[in-house]
């Protein structure tokens, strides 16, 4: 298979899963929501936020480190490196692993009862750092399956472990009189040891065909992890501590514990994940790009770097653009659907003008990591995260939970900032502004209105087959509207080009 057609075959296979698990957890999101209710999302939040600083420090740059030494040593014909490099990834993820493990077992009846001020925490917190060994090596072997192109293999663990979390979730929920923030803990932690026995099988057997290194190749792996985990540390903590913030400086502009948690859990636990579904797409093939771009550069290709910089970028700008239109537009009828709230579709609404820039930013990142610029990407995302507690810490009091929507659009436009134009200092791409930016924002603003004057509802009649028989009308509307726009803007074109040489 030539490598355009695997990269678009392995992109496309890559969303396709993408956009159902993630559809699939928009759902299950949405029936959490319900069973506990927003303060109950708010509370399971921080937990997660938590529990992600400790899958920070578990993988501690693994991942893409594995990504980014393997496709380098393959590039270069050093097979047998890479398979050095492997065998040291893995003996670095379990330790770093169990680090976390035993850590987190120690600290979590301080930060359930001490910072998130719920007692279900604290064992919830129990429950999950059994996973994190089983995550880290997983991290590994996600990190090799992308370095290959491998993507079906990695998809395949991935869903596996996914629907196994959200049927065992269900039924620990359904079924039992337990508390549910420590179901949905457990459930997250057998799900991650199921998915590293799924996905461990799956390596071996993609490996077995290669010899076995007789030694291990450590130190190149941290060499470029640990920078990455530092800067993932400082980062995950920084996020951490603006999370648990969040309700507390909520408390000062007036609200109670249990409002501040529900106004916590409408946006960063209902309005957030919705925002970021269309990102699916986008997720994939940019994880892709990593190894494209660190084999082009050790091969010294630069007009192939500044080709595929430049459609990357535009693409993901044109996709941005209609997205926040569309969900900002049908941002109540979301809310109502997935949520049965009118005040997630709210939320919404807020933050749909971020998502270009959101998106872009995901994107960018992903180029710089692999031309192995992810030092500055480590201190740019340093810094916007010092500044987003800041921000949080000052705005919030003042302006309740609007102050926290500022600042993840400000923060979003500083990193995305910051990201580009380092980029562009690297890398000559050139972004296509009529076709990237205005028949996009055109087309989907005359498709969206297209789809809301010939398909009326009242909002508590809106169900999910109307929603997606609307937002599938719509999608139709904008690519018709978007062709015929493309096609006046060629006649254009040539007509002036004409007029000038005449």
């Amino acid at each position: 298979m030539k490598r355009k057609t695997k990269f678009i075959y392995n992109g496309v296979l890559l969303t396709a899963v993408g956009l159902a698990m993630r559809g699939t957890q928009l759902l299950f999101g949405a029936y959490i929501a319900r069973a506990v209710g927003a303060e109950g999302v708010g509370i399971n939040t921080l937990v997660m936020m938590v529990y992600s600083f400790a899958l920070t420090f578990a993988t501690s740059g693994i991942s893409l480190t594995v990504t980014r030494l393997y496709a380098s040593a393959v590039g270069e014909g050093r097979a047998e490196d890479g398979s050095k490099i492997l065998g040291g990834a893995f003996l670095y993820a379990f330790a770093f692993g169990s680090a976390a493990n035993v850590i987190l077992l120690l600290l979590s009846g301080i930060i359930g009862n001490g910072v998130i001020g719920a007692a279900a925490s604290a064992d919830a917190l129990r429950a999950l750092s059994f996973s994190l060994i089983p995550s880290a090596l997983s991290a590994v072997i996600s990190g090799y399956f992308v370095a290959v192109r491998r993507v079906t293999l990695n998809a395949i663990t991935q869903v596996g472990g996914q629907l196994f979390r959200i049927a065992l979730t269900v039924f620990l929920l359904s079924g039992t009189d337990g508390q549910p923030i420590i179901m949905l803990a457990l459930g997250v932690s057998i799900s991650e040891l199921v998915a590293f026995l799924i996905a461990f099988p799956a390596y071996l057997f993609d490996r077995r065909k290669v010899t076995r290194p007789r030694a291990f190749q450590l130190s190149p792996v941290a060499k470029m992890a640990l920078p990455l985990a530092i800067s993932a540390y400082l980062r995950s903590a920084l996020l951490t501590l603006e999370h648990n913030l969040i309700p507390r400086r909520l408390r000062l502009h007036g609200e109670t514990r249990e409002e501040a948690l529900s106004s916590y859990g409408y946006l960063h636990g209902m309005a957030l994940p919705l925002i970021l579904y269309p990102m699916t797409p986008l997720t994939s093939f940019s994880g892709l790009l990593v190894p494209e771009f660190a084999e082009a550069k050790g091969a010294g290709q630069g007009q192939r770097m500044k080709s595929i910089a430049s459609y990357a970028l535009n693409t993901t700008l044109a996709y941005g653009i209609a997205s926040a239109v569309f969900i900002y537009l049908f941002s109540t009828e979301l809310g109502f659907t997935v949520y049965s709230s009118g005040e997630a579709g709210r939320y919404i609404a807020v933050l749909a003008p971020v998502v270009p820039i959101m998106y872009l930013d995901h994107a960018t990142d992903a180029i710089l990591k692999g031309i192995g610029e992810h030092i500055y990407s480590m201190w740019v995302n340093i810094a916007d995260a010092v500044l987003s507690v800041v921000l949080v810490f000052t705005l919030i009091p003042v302006m309740g939970i609007a102050g926290y929507a500022v600042v993840i659009i400000a923060m979003e436009a500083f990193n995305f900032l910051f990201s580009i134009v380092r980029l562009r200092k690297k890398i000559a791409f050139r972004l296509d502004i009529p076709n990237a930016l205005l028949i996009p924002v055109i087309s989907a603003v005359i498709s969206a209105l297209a789809a809301d004057s010939l398909m009326v509802i009242n909002d508590a009649e809106i169900t999910p087959l109307w929603l997606v028989l609307k937002l599938i009308f719509a999608v139709c509307a904008f690519f018709g509207v978007r062709a015929l726009m493309q096609i006046l803007l060629l006649s254009i074109s040539a007509k002036i080009k004409r007029s000038a040489r005449s």
